[in-house]
């Protein structure tokens, strides 16, 4: 895999921009968005649309995690 250039990298970043924000107004409704996803997935390279798929899930985490806070497991009773 050669580096994208500068212009292939703005293409992709703008493309997951769109699919991001699609999903943000949907309230994640992936089916809405399918068309941004395939001109995502069309112009990332594949390691880099698994890095933002996955860096999209962390950030949502954290997001939840800073406004509703951590409350932990309730422990199970043994028998």
């Amino acid at each position: 895999m050669t580096a994208p250039t500068a212009k292939e990298r703005k293409a992709c970043w703008d493309s997951r921009d769109k699919y991001w924000q699609c999903l943000e107004d949907n309230k994640e409704d992936v089916a809405k968005c399918q068309q941004l996803r395939q001109s995502f997935e069309s112009l990332c390279p594949r390691q880099w649309t698994k890095y933002f798929d996955k860096r999209r899930d962390y950030l949502k985490f954290k997001e939840e995690m800073e406004n509703k806070g951590f409350e932990p497991a309730k422990p199970s009773e043994k028998t």
